[in-house]
């Protein structure tokens, strides 16, 4: 089985659901145009990062006409939307929605949310509490929100899931910037990372970031796919918006997975009574 992911890699507009379903519309407009499978946008990009009091004026619920368009969005190709989920009981997450056949397949709630240095998120937002593994008609996927990347034991626990592929749409900000270096520190570090879980999972990992400015804070873009070989199957450029493809093939997976056989022989049991062990 392959696919084609493509990979919106776009400027929100902060607080405004209307102007940035439009920039949704256009592109998977474009997405369908260039036989794209599965359209993958960033972290809030439904309704920008830098939220802060309007976390309850841009929510959706699952059933609000916001999710109801992307339901339909969703008909004729697979799509990762980047938003804040307001809960029944009105909490308010930030999520990442799969939608496939005009339906909701899996929703993740980001459960890892940073709050230090420049960040506040756990201010704004409740926390996720749990990390799935979902099929849909492109196979075993999971999704992980930008900082939950960080985090090795939630790649680990999706790959153990039988995810073959990782999505993560981040709002990713620039930090470190060096003169003469094509990207900065931060954007170095995520692509340190995020080659090392695909080659040593073997699985792909699909990266989508968001680019533009908000409240003097810049965003670095840079989306891109890497194989299980940690390989870099596309790559989109720094800083500015882009839109960029790449093929996911599940026989990449099976030849790494055939020649370093390291999630065959992992020893869960062995996980466990250790984490047991240092939980007490």
């Amino acid at each position: 089985m392959s696919f084609r992911v493509g990979m919106a890699q776009i400027n929100p507009r902060l607080g405004d659901l209307g102007a940035n379903m439009a920039l949704y519309e256009a592109r998977v407009r474009e997405a369908e145009a260039a036989s794209v499978d599965v359209l993958v946008f960033p972290e809030l990009s439904l309704t920008g990062y830098f939220l802060r009091d309007m976390v309850p004026d841009v929510a959706v619920r699952l059933e609000s006409p916001e999710m109801e368009r992307l339901r339909t969005l969703s008909r004729e190709i697979s799509l990762v939307a980047g938003l804040v989920l307001e809960s029944p009981d009105h909490r308010y997450f930030n999520a990442a929605v799969y939608l496939e056949d005009g339906e909701v397949r899996h929703v993740h709630r980001k459960v890892y949310l940073p709050t230090y240095g420049m960040f506040d998120e756990q201010r704004y937002f409740a926390r996720g509490d749990r990390v799935r593994a979902f099929d849909t008609r492109h196979g075993r996927l999971a999704l992980l929100i930008c900082e939950d990347l960080w985090h090795p034991s939630t790649v680990y626990l999706a790959a153990l899931d039988g995810a073959l592929s990782i999505i993560c749409p981040s709002s990713s900000p620039l930090r470190g910037v060096t003169d003469g270096a094509d990207q900065d520190d931060n954007a170095r570090y995520w692509e340190l990372i995020t080659r090392s879980y695909a080659e040593t999972y073997g699985l792909f990992v699909v990266h989508a970031n968001r680019v533009g400015f908000e409240d003097g804070v810049g965003f670095w873009g840079g989306s891109g796919i890497l194989d299980p070989f940690g390989q870099t199957v596309c790559k989109a450029g720094y800083y500015d918006e882009a839109f960029v493809t790449g093929e996911v093939s599940h026989e990449a997976v099976r030849r790494k997975r055939t020649r370093a056989p390291l999630m065959r022989d992992e020893d869960v049991d062995l996980t466990i009574r250790e984490l047991e062990r240092i939980r007490r």
